[in-house]
């Protein structure tokens, strides 16, 4: 099942430099200049589904994937109200704040790379 479903449509320096660190911060277009420069901007293709995944569900981004550790509480909500959230890549059962979502570790520098403009992103179980 696919949970969400959206196309990247802009990754600037700080954004990549911050996935090098091992946080990705996901915001739809249209975000305030201030958090474009550190955010992957997308266009969503598919809305996020009522309910949000499972832990265990799968994150697939460029054509890499992580299972999902951990969700916060308004994590899903967030995605779907303003297509904003912060993914950490630090394979926690706990999510850092209640907007984001945890994720096991990923080849950071590689998937540094592989975003750019029309790249997918989406979660499924």
């Amino acid at each position: 099942m696919r949970y969400f479903s959206t196309i990247v449509t802009g990754v600037s320096d700080e954004a990549r430099e911050l996935i090098e660190g091992g946080v990705l911060i996901l915001f739809a277009e249209g975000a305030p200049p201030e958090l474009a420069e550190v955010s992957v901007l997308h266009r969503v293709q598919q809305q996020p589904t009522a309910a949000p995944p499972a832990v265990g569900a799968k994150l697939n981004v460029a054509g890499m994937s992580a299972r999902i550790t951990a969700i916060g509480e308004y994590a899903w909500r967030k995605i779907g109200e303003m297509g904003h959230v912060v993914v950490n890549f630090n394979d926690s059962a706990d999510a850092p704040r209640p907007g984001e979502i945890s994720a096991e570790n990923i080849d950071r520098a590689s998937l540094a790379k592989a975003l750019h403009p029309g790249a997918e992103i989406w979660v499924e179980s």
